[in-house]
């Protein structure tokens, strides 16, 4: 294939889509360059698994340290290895819109691959990345019902920027990433510091505007390109099988099917198995059907009939209202010796979200292609299998974990208080201790009411709702009829065609994540969504606040004390003292830890107020700049002929003549004093060149009146010695 291109402008920066001339030998690949940053995408479709029963696509964002001009900051790898955090995020915004957009049943193995050759460390790549992916697609033949385009929106001083700078996104008020097909939104994802539900649909229609433009191009290289369309293997529906299920299993066999909990709606699937197996049973034991196949159509038309009575009868399938929020409780202080910690149930979701305070220190670093950065709010979500009843291997936390964790603290950032005035690093963790349905949105009331309870000062409370859909669509995804559900549960969730997650204050919006699994949604229908959240969330911010209506006046007795002190930064120096001696000093003796900023900000980490004010007052005096008359305790460091050395403040010292050691005359210095003793002095004099000379204070108070200096002769010349 020849290399095509077509060329066009996205935020007055240069928009360019490739293909031909990079890994020609994957099925489909492009490139994509928005100013200096350029991506290239790779599909590849394997051969189909045999009796598959999902569909095994996997996407892969990856991290290039040399397309942003870096060396990884590890000592011993360099080598880009597992990904980061941020990664598997933008990993996950490429599969998500791209998914549903497959024939559904399909199961050829396909793998997208969106490596990043160049970086300009201006714009985030995400965009870029989901744009690249479905060129990819589009040129490879591949029967993707796109093509998708993909844009970021930010919104500073209230003004919607596209493809908004890094500088912009940080001091801005909104980070959104949208995509969609030239017809609908089908993904969003969203942070936002409360803005409006109207400031944020006019932002997604301006992104679907843009995200229009990309698509066009992209059909465009498609038309150039003119390849081939490639076949998939689509899992054929055993029509025969079906007929055989419908006369053993009837829709009201279906209706029954119901229950508050889920145990009592797996017992009531697990009964009409049993009838159907039982029904079935020569023609299971001759092999025309295998149990495992009857199993997945009856739970097929299980899920037709959940669809069928919530549009037809706005039924549900645990006799909810379709605006109805499932039982709510929380409580607060459930764990008695960690800082904070809060319990949140919604219907049999329960998670158990647990803060701890740290000193500024315990920041995480972050090393990534895009840049380093400190974190000090830190949320991580846990989900382990006995949450849904379930016994499998643990790993580490999956791509679902670190997004539903990312989410989720997206969501409580824009009501934190601002470093300045409160320091802590603070990690919250959610424990999903019991699942069905939203456990992410749950991790979100449940981080609210810990950080309350730990006493953080937060603006707002932030609650959290998943809203769901059922649609009358066909097998091209298209629909005419919809109803939204709040507060969706597992098996709405499954059998739906949305989920779309919303945290908000009072105020406003602080996090927005939409999924879809039909070809796209109106914007009717995001701002009708929008407002059942709404409702939702002001429902269930009730029940937090029952449990605690504000932040606690006091933080948790066994958190960490802050003591913040602030210095000329020319004194850091001398804190930190020599090759981090005084600092290493301090740290040890107080058993505190200590941050200092460039602009002179000593933060002091203390278990108690004894020790962090001791580490207090020991700064203080290294950074105190003395005064005559100025009376000191200190300690002798160095003895000479004509006096003693005292050093009277960590780091300073000055000298006490012979003279000024005791009341009467003496004969040597040692007389006097001995090497390592400690003693009050007093500041005399302090010469042009800061040299500091004392006196001594004797314990009765008696201040030694140092001998006068001898004038000098009027010739010039040194005064006579003293003997």
């Amino acid at each position: 294939m020849e290399p095509q291109k077509v060329e066009g402008e996205i935020a007055s920066r240069p928009f360019v889509i490739e293909t031909g001339k990079l890994a020609r030998q994957a099925t489909g690949s492009a490139v994509v360059s928005l100013g200096k940053t350029v991506i290239l995408a790779t599909v590849v479709i394997a051969n189909p698994r045999e009796g598959c029963d999902f569909f095994p696509l996997s996407c892969d964002y990856e991290e290039k340290y040399y397309a942003a001009g870096k060396i990884k900051g590890s000592r011993f790898i360099k080598r880009e290895g597992r990904p980061s955090d941020a990664a598997v995020l933008r990993s996950r915004m490429i599969d998500r819109p791209i998914r549903p957009l497959f024939p559904k049943g399909t199961t050829n193995d396909i793998q997208i691959i969106a490596t990043v050759l160049s970086a300009d460390l201006e714009v985030d790549p995400v965009a870029t990345a989901i744009n690249a992916a479905s060129a990819a697609l589009i040129v490879s033949g591949a029967p993707f019902a796109g093509p998708i385009g993909a844009v970021r929106i930010g919104l500073k001083d209230e003004k919607l920027i596209v493809n908004p700078t890094y500088e912009e996104e940080e001091s801005g008020d909104l980070i959104l990433t949208v995509a969609g097909t030239r017809d609908a939104i089908t993904m969003v994802d969203a942070g936002a510091s409360e803005i409006s539900d109207e400031k944020m649909l006019e932002a997604l229609e301006l992104a679907h505007s843009e995200i229009k433009k990309i698509c066009e191009m992209q059909l465009e290289l498609q038309k150039k390109v003119n390849p081939q369309s490639i076949e998939v293997s689509v899992a054929e529906k055993n029509e025969e099988a079906i007929a055989a299920i419908e006369k053993i299993i009837s829709e009201a066999d279906l209706d029954t099917i119901s229950g508050k909990t889920k145990n009592e709606i797996k017992t009531a699937i697990h009964a009409l198995e049993e009838k159907l197996l039982e029904g079935l049973k020569s023609e299971i034991e001759a092999e025309k059907f295998s149990e495992r196949e009857l199993k997945e159509i009856l739970n097929e038309k299980f899920e037709k009939n959940l669809r069928k009575n919530i549009l037809e009868k706005d039924l549900r399938i645990d006799g909810r209202k379709l605006d109805e929020v499932r039982e709510l409780k929380a409580e607060v202080g459930v764990l008695p010796r960690v800082h904070g910690s809060g319990l949140f149930n919604r219907g049999e979701t329960q998670i158990l979200t647990i803060a701890t305070l740290g000193g500024p220190g315990k920041a995480q670093i972050v090393d990534t292609m895009d840049k380093d950065y400190e974190r000090f709010y830190i949320h991580e979500y846990n989900f382990p299998p006995f949450s849904v009843g379930e016994s499998r291997r643990r790993f580490g936390p999956g791509r679902r974990e670190i997004g539903h964790g990312d989410l989720a603290e997206r969501a409580l950032l824009p009501v934190l208080p601002p470093k300045e005035k409160f320091p802590y690093t603070l990690r919250v963790v959610s424990e999903t201790l019991a699942c069905n349905g939203s456990s992410s949105m749950g991790s979100v009331c449940g981080s609210t009411l810990s950080l309350m309870d730990a006493g953080v000062p937060i603006i707002r409370p932030v609650s959290a709702i998943a809203m769901g859909m059922v649609t009358d669509k066909d097998s091209e995804g298209k629909f005419q009829n919809y109803k939204i559900l709040s507060d969706i549960q597992g098996f709405e969730d499954f059998a739906g065609d949305m989920d779309f997650k919303v945290a908000r204050t009072e105020k406003g919006i602080t996090a927005l994540q939409m999924d879809i699994k039909v070809k796209g949604i109106s914007h009717e229908i995001l701002a009708e969504a929008l407002e059942r959240g709404k409702k939702g969330c002001e429902e269930i911010q009730t029940a937090m606040l029952d449990a605690l209506p504000e932040a606690r006046k006091e933080l948790s007795e066994y958190a960490p004390l802050i003591i913040s002190v602030k210095i000329d930064p020319e004194k850091i120096r001398e804190v930190i003292g020599k090759g981090g001696e005084m600092i290493q000093k301090i740290t040890a003796e107080c058993g505190v830890e200590i941050d200092i900023d460039d602009d002179g900000t000593v933060m002091i980490t203390a278990p108690d107020q004894e020790s962090g004010k001791k580490a207090k007052e020991w700064v203080e005096r290294i950074v105190y700049i003395p005064k005559v008359d100025d009376e000191f305790d200190g300690k002798v460091v160095r003895i000479m002929d004509f006096g003693a050395f005292v050093e009277f403040l960590p780091g300073k010292d000055g000298m006490v003549h012979i003279s000024a050691l005791a009341p009467g005359r003496i004969e040597k210095v040692e007389d006097a004093v001995k090497m390592g003793e400690h003693i009050r002095v007093k500041v005399v004099e302090i010469d042009q060149m800061g040299r500091i000379n004392l006196t001594r204070v004797m314990p009765d108070g008696t201040v030694v009146p140092r001998a006068p200096r001898p004038p000098r002769p009027a010739g010039g010349g040194r005064p006579p010695r003293r003997f």
